[in-house]
């Protein structure tokens, strides 16, 4: 069976959700091999959590030469891996970082790249939402070992024991590759919730919050959810720009979303409309996002959050 290269998405070795997703899709392609960028020091840890979930191989490429530039080292790396092992495929999370990567991996090694994929199957064949949204189109990779970025939620992660075997790889990484260098980053301040592209569950709020966000919050919380903000938020000054979800801001795609004073514009349904199920809450019937939403409710939301976050708080209680 045919290996197929996993990176891995963690933060200092504590590896994040959608890399189990890319374990289940894989074991549909071949034979999962995960990819861990991170301190020598965490592969056996890593490879424990990750071995859960189909990978029979783990590659711990030390990021002590790599971390302090940007992706191109990180690329060089895959590179080389790919020519020493030639995967049936590359699996990728679908971050910023993670389709950079995946863009210079497929012009190194001649092959072809499939960015945001929502579903892959065997072939492989992806499944993508296109043009703001309104088509769903499949895609396959024709010209050699085919490189897939796949978003959050794409997958249900199912556990399947693997061996988990650790190998050192150590690339060897061009000065080419060094010459943008990171001499500062600004830590995100944690919210303690959710990443927002990664959330299964995303509660946003709109135009219709009137700039009161605790509604939001409180409801979000009250479901261990991300929070966002239409544009029409992000633009007034209530929410900041990363909580932006929209063609000019974050696409999600969870299990529930939740959008609360929202007209519904095409800018924000291209950013959520792949969302497994849909609600809506709004004052006004006639508003576009109801044509979108698997279940709506017509009322004030400053009415409607307070009461279904006391019904879930009194639930979970």
């Amino acid at each position: 069976m045919s290996e197929v290269l996993v990176v891995i998405d963690h933060a200092d070795g504590e590896v994040k959700k959608p890399t189990y997703e890319l374990l289940t899709i894989a074991r549909r392609l071949g034979e999962p091999s995960a990819v861990f960028f991170g301190a020598s020091a965490q592969g056996d840890a890593v490879a424990e959590k990750v071995k859960a979930y189909g990978a029979e191989k783990v590659y711990v490429v030390d990021d002590a030469e790599l971390k302090g530039y940007l992706v191109a080292p990180k690329a060089e790396a895959l590179q080389q891996l790919v020519e020493k092992s030639s995967p049936a495929a590359v699996l990728i999370p679908s971050t910023f970082e993670g389709k950079e990567i995946g863009a210079r991996l497929a012009i190194k090694i001649g092959s072809g790249l499939i960015t945001d994929a929502v579903d892959v199957q065997e072939g492989p064949v992806t499944t993508q939402s296109v043009f703001a949204g309104n088509y769903t189109v499949t895609a396959k990779v024709t010209q050699g070992t085919p490189i897939i970025t796949v978003k959050p939620n794409s997958a249900a992660p199912e556990e399947s024991a693997g061996a988990g075997a650790v190998e050192a790889f150590a690339p060897t990484i061009s000065d080419a590759a060094k010459t943008a260098q990171i001499i500062a980053s600004q830590p995100r301040k944690s919210t303690g919730r959710p990443e927002l592209t990664e959330a299964a569950i995303v509660v946003s709020g709109g135009r219709g919050t009137g700039g009161n966000f605790e509604p939001i919050e409180a409801f979000a919380d009250s479901l261990g959810a991300a929070v966002g903000a239409s544009r029409a938020a992000v633009d007034s000054g209530w929410m900041p720009h990363a909580f932006q979800v929209g063609q000019t801001g974050k696409t999600v795609s969870p299990q529930l979303y939740v959008a609360n004073g929202i007209s519904g514009a095409i800018q924000h349904r291209a950013g959520m409309q792949t969302s497994k199920t849909i609600v809506a809450v709004n004052k006004d019937e006639e508003a576009p996002i109801f044509e979108l939403v698997d279940f709506g409710v017509v009322g004030d939301l400053h009415t409607v959050l307070p009461a279904a976050t006391e019904k879930v708080t009194q639930r979970k209680g």
